[in-house]
């Protein structure tokens, strides 16, 4: 299994209308790196769901329930999509702020590549943020 963490602005697509809709087709990613990390997403991962923005904390987990395809929203068929289902809201969000000042969660990609909306988590950081959002 991998851990992953998605960004999202809450205003764009929120956590909330993800657990209404009770699924989402994660596309129109448009970063070649980003594009890789959604190619090495597999059924049952486990994803971390980040309002980025104007709210900067990870809200909730998710789950990929299929993996990457073509992206139906891109017109290039090198563009991948995948399928997540929410899993459980955070009974405390963790904020950028938190997770900038806890050393275990130093190396994140979140705070080295602020910019990808797609990253690779450590099973340990995973367990980290996981802990201090329950």
């Amino acid at each position: 299994m991998q851990y992953w963490l998605v960004k999202s602005e809450p205003e764009a697509y929120s956590w909330a209308r993800f657990v209404k809709e009770g699924r989402v087709c994660w596309d129109g990613v448009r970063n070649y790196q980003a594009r890789n990390n959604l190619q090495l997403m597999q059924p049952g991962d486990l994803v971390l769901f980040y309002h980025s923005v104007s709210e900067k904390a990870i809200v909730g987990m998710a789950k990929v329930d299929k993996a990457a395809y073509p992206d139906p929203s891109a017109d290039d068929p090198k563009w991948m999509a995948v399928d997540l289902v929410p899993e459980s809201a955070f009974k405390n969000p963790v904020t950028l702020d938190q997770i900038k000042k806890d050393p275990r969660l130093e190396n994140v990609a979140l705070l080295r590549q602020s910019r990808l909306s797609v990253m690779p988590l450590k099973v340990e950081e995973f367990d980290v943020l996981l802990a201090l959002g329950n």
